[in-house]
């Protein structure tokens, strides 16, 4: 019984010459009949080929690998994934996937309001009671706040591979190397203010008038208006809004015109079209002067004077391409209004000045 191995078929010699590629005539068995030159050079070993038929080592595989492989592995994309555009970031996806987590803070924040409101904690016991107590309604918007930071610190850098700050373009260094230059963006925003509060006055007895005159409110609000509230409304606002609206706006031009995108800079971040840049300030501003809106009572001229405002700290965060520049201006402004109030009403004494 034969096993199939080349030992066990004498019709198959080993050291015989193979058939090459692109030769379909084997050499031929010699007989006894055969010339004994013929003969012998039939019986040559394999090492003897004519070197037309020779290949070398590398030569061989590389035939071998043009003969048989002729179609791309199955799951070769497993492991060869196919080059992808870089991510421009923050944009709509990440936007939306702050607000998610803002749910999440705002969901714990109400938790810790419960419980707060169990104990007692500054004599409050109904939601009545805290919807008019200071350190609630502060305090609920700082937990706010604080637990979506922390998601967002956790979890956007699994995303983005770079950390949050940095994937918003916090630029530290750019906002103290113009720290004088933006210390005057923000005096002429209060001279704005002045100016509109005495041509478009806004109404008497307003929300945030009524916040003051609570206990302990002046300075709670003061040092909240000049430090966190700053910082996570440009977050929002300038560090995830506005550029989020400047990629889609050139993303929508590229698929409508075929317009190429500016590729990404040299730390990785978007450059976006002029164009873009102005139709993203003025959407940002809006819902930024409407969320004020509310300490106003939706008045006009406060209403004008928040979008002129937020349209300022849009152009300082796309012109030095620094979220820190536009919180610092914030924060300036925030404290010349707050100033103007403490010496108006001698160390919120005399609130009925304001």
């Amino acid at each position: 019984m034969n096993s199939g191995l080349p030992e066990n078929e004498p019709h198959l010699r080993p050291d015989w010459p193979l058939k090459q590629p692109g030769h379909g005539v084997e050499t031929p068995t010699p007989s006894a009949e055969a010339p004994p030159g013929e003969a012998g050079r039939a019986q040559e070993p394999r090492d003897h080929i004519s070197p037309a038929f020779k290949l070398a080592p590398m030569e061989h595989a590389q035939a071998q690998d043009t003969l048989y492989v002729t179609e791309r592995p199955l799951f070769q994309s497993w492991y060869e994934p196919q080059a992808r555009p870089p991510v421009r970031i923050p944009n709509f996806g990440h936007l939306c996937l702050l607000c998610l987590m803002g749910l999440i803070g705002l969901l714990c924040a109400a938790i810790l309001f419960r419980v707060a409101m169990s104990f007692h904690l500054y004599g409050v016991s109904t939601i009545q009671q805290a919807m008019v107590e200071i350190h609630y309604t502060l305090g609920l918007e700082a937990l706010l706040y604080l637990f979506t930071f922390v998601l967002a610190l956790l979890i956007f850098p699994l995303f983005w591979h770079k950390s949050l700050m940095s994937g918003l373009q916090w630029n530290g260094a750019a906002a103290l190397r113009l720290r004088k230059r933006l210390a005057a963006a923000a005096f002429i925003c209060f001279l704005i203010a002045l100016l509109n509060s005495a041509v478009l006055p806004g109404p008497a007895n307003t929300p945030i008038e009524k916040i003051f005159r609570m206990p302990g409110a002046p300075w709670l609000l003061f040092a909240f208006g000049v430090t966190l509230a700053p910082f996570f409304e440009e977050m929002f606002f300038r560090g995830f809004l506005l550029p989020a609206l400047c990629t889609a706006y050139d993303w929508l031009a590229e698929k409508t015109t075929g317009e190429i995108r500016k590729p990404l800079d040299a730390n990785g971040h978007p450059q976006w079209s002029l164009t873009a840049m102005v139709i993203g300030s003025i959407v940002t501003s809006l819902p930024f002067a409407w969320m004020h809106g509310a300490q106003t009572g939706y008045s006009l001229g406060p209403f004008f004077l928040l979008v002129g405002v937020s349209l300022v700290l849009c152009a300082i965060r796309l012109w030095t391409r620094s979220l820190a520049a536009s919180v610092m201006v914030h924060a300036c402004y925030n404290f010349l209004l707050f100033t103007l109030m403490l010496v108006g009403t001698e160390g919120f004494r005399h609130l009925n000045r304001m």
